[in-house]
């Protein structure tokens, strides 16, 4: 309700709340930080796309500490930690997390994870196992690019994904002097 002191209009707490803080301003930013780690909780992969977050890989590494402390018991799918929101998902001896803000769409944040996970089995052959992901990182990067790009989800549909990093994969062989590249045997 808007009241008028004089010539002063004045916002009850609710409506300031509602017009100022709740309602931000919708970005396309939505995902911070994408990483995989082992069942030990040892990072195999990390992007973060916001420099401001964790600028250090000191602050980095101990924020997947916390997480990782957080949810490898646990059998929920989403947290809330340090004021982000982080979904994951566990298999065999992989945890994947995805990173946004609090006030963050968790769908939005579990469909991108989703792609990552359905992709990444793809390309493994539905073999996601800590082994397996680190003998393919040059393609797991190429995955998690297709996904996302600073921080930006530009795609959760996983057959799409495959399909342009088979498509990257294809042009990179022809171009390459080495045809025994990893991609060899999953294309």
């Amino acid at each position: 309700m808007l009241s008028t002191l004089g010539s002063v209009q004045t916002l009850s707490l609710l409506e300031f709340e509602l017009k100022y803080v709740l309602l931000q301003e919708p970005s396309l930013y939505t995902v911070k930080a994408v990483f995989i780690l082992d069942n030990d909780g040892t990072r195999l992969l990390s992007k973060y796309y916001d420099p401001e977050l964790y600028p250090t890989m000191k602050e980095q590494k101990n924020f997947e500490r916390n997480v990782f402390n957080k949810t490898h018991k646990a059998d929920n799918e989403i947290a809330f930690l340090e004021g982000m929101t982080i979904v994951y998902k566990s298999s065999i001896d992989l945890f994947f997390y995805v990173v946004g803000s609090a006030q963050e769409n968790e769908l939005m944040l579990m469909s991108v994870l989703n792609c990552l996970f359905d992709s990444l089995s793809q390309i493994l052959r539905k073999n996601v196992e800590r082994r397996c992901l680190l003998d393919n990182m040059e393609g797991v990067f190429l995955v998690v690019d297709e996904i996302i790009d600073g921080g930006v989800i530009l795609e959760c549909d996983p057959q799409q994904v495959l399909q342009k990093v088979n498509y990257r994969v294809r042009l990179s062989l022809t171009t390459s002097v080495c045809p025994s590249m990893w991609m060899c045997h999953y294309f």
